[in-house]
């Protein structure tokens, strides 16, 4: 079967919230539900091409033994979200999942808000970029549509990057319409220095269309909008539901 155009990545973080909400502190509990490897199978199943998942340092919501979990069972390919500490390095190293896209962390925040400052931390995530690659992962950087960023990127020693499509999503009309001129520019820029191009954050299947100008895009990323589908139509019909969208991309 042809691989398709553009590839998706189910991020279950929100799933795993939903557990997190009640059973933090009952984790061994037979009821701490919704499982976040029954997530991923069912993501899966509808025909995810990976499954991503964020480790934070507070463990707000995907744990420890989530990753190590989905990567001994599931049957595509592990993303995984991460800050740039040590610990959590140590962890990426010895689950050795097949992609890891480092991110930006803040305590505070609810979500990832913005793009990793790659340039202004070249040296430290040089070293982790190398321990990772020598280890047989995939590393990407999340950054916004910034051309320096995606420089430093490269220069860094990454495979790819994702694009970060925040400030895309939530704006319309002329604003919208010159973010994707800039995430234009950096897709074309990361495509010249050999990056691999993905994107994610905020992204649904009604505004995707919006995204189709960008080009070289190869994976998305998403999460929030598919789960919150899921609670009316299913899982796996969300997903097969953001297929059919991603499917009309062409580049």
């Amino acid at each position: 079967m042809p691989q398709p155009n553009l590839l998706l990545g189910v991020n279950i973080d929100h799933v795993v919230t939903l557990r997190q909400a009640r059973y933090r502190a009952m984790l061994e509990s037979p009821n701490a539900e919704p499982s976040a490897l029954t997530a991923a199978l069912e993501a899966e199943a509808a025909g995810a091409h990976s499954i991503t998942v964020h480790l934070r340092a507070d463990r707000r919501h995907i744990q420890d033994a989530d990753v190590r979990l989905l990567q001994s069972k599931i049957t595509t390919k592990l993303n995984l979200e991460m800050g740039n500490t040590r610990e959590i390095l140590d962890i990426a190293l010895e689950v050795r999942p097949h992609f890891v896209c480092m991110v930006p962390e803040n305590r505070e925040e609810v979500t990832t808000e913005g793009g990793l400052d790659v340039a202004g931390q070249r040296e430290s995530l040089r070293g982790t970029v190398k321990a990772l690659s020598d280890n047989g992962t995939r590393v990407s950087m999340f950054i916004d549509p910034d051309l320096e960023q995606v420089r430093a990127s490269a220069e860094i020693g990454a495979a790819m990057i994702e694009l970060h499509t925040g400030t895309f999503a939530n704006h319309t009309g002329a604003e919208r319409a010159a973010e994707v001129r800039r995430l234009c520019a950096a897709a074309e820029l990361g495509h010249e220095l050999g990056l691999q191009i993905n994107a994610g954050h905020g992204l649904t299947t009604s505004n995707l269309p919006d995204l189709w100008a960008v080009p070289h895009l190869a994976e998305l990323n998403i999460g929030h909008h598919i789960v919150s589908r899921a609670v009316f139509i299913g899982l796996r019909e969300a997903v097969k539901e953001m297929l059919a969208v991603m499917a009309t991309y062409r580049d």
